[in-house]
């Protein structure tokens, strides 16, 4: 694995590419990460005037646009990019495992209305599924960590609201939609059996986490 050599975004979109599955931030498992791969100049730093500086965090949008990989809460529920030439083993394996929502339940909702508005941020999705009330906040958000992790719903790009002066600010928002609509129906499945895309996944996972139990490389796809 890399570890604090990479420096540029087009670098980074090379490794995904290579590795074909990369968290964004550590999720456990030593050098596995966007974080651990690129240089120190390019992780997080707080600036003197109450900011911040993350090269790392402010390349997500280019390489969701460039790349054309998926990125999602996808293992351990924790966000990773995911490249298009394992996204359909991966996207088939999942929903063998994660059956698509039953009918009439909230995950149903939230598929239908994303669906029929092609995408939305994820306040406004919570807002056009009428799921607003107390507490509300919290369950939706663990719906969609769901439906992300069945691989129902990508991350398309980030969105930034902009002040007064049209200047962008905060940490970006996240615009949902579904993998059928930003890749297409023939991404989202693979030309072999569930069990034959996981054990493709096994075996290439294995390869580049050499150092990593079985047990632990199984884990990261239930």
């Amino acid at each position: 694995m890399r570890h604090n050599s990479i420096d540029s975004c087009p670098a980074l979109i090379d490794y995904i590419n290579e590795v074909g599955f990369l968290p964004l931030l550590p999720i456990g498992i030593p050098g596995w990460s966007a974080e651990e791969a690129v240089s120190p100049e390019c992780r997080y730093s707080p600036s003197p005037d109450g900011g911040m500086d993350w090269p790392l965090w402010e390349w997500k949008s280019q390489i969701l646009r460039e790349s054309g990989c998926a990125y999602g809460k996808f293992l351990r529920r924790k966000a990773c990019f995911i490249s298009r030439g394992w996204w359909p083993d991966f996207c088939q394996l999942r929903r063998a495992v994660f059956p698509r929502p039953a009918e009439s339940s909230i995950e149903e909702s939230i598929l239908f209305t994303l669906r029929a508005h092609g995408s939305l941020i994820t306040r406004d999705l919570r807002s056009a599924c009428g799921l607003t009330g107390p507490k509300m906040r919290g369950r939706f958000d663990s719906f969609i960590a769901q439906l992300q992790m069945a691989t129902y719903i990508v991350t398309e790009d980030f969105v930034h609201p902009t002040d007064k002066h049209g200047r962008e600010y905060g940490w970006g928002l996240a615009l949902l939609t579904t993998p059928e609509s930003l890749f297409g129906h023939h991404a989202c499945s693979a030309p072999r059996s569930p069990r034959q895309s996981r054990e493709r996944i096994l075996s290439h996972l294995a390869s580049i986490l050499p150092d990593l139990p079985t047990r632990v490389i199984e884990s990261l796809l239930k």
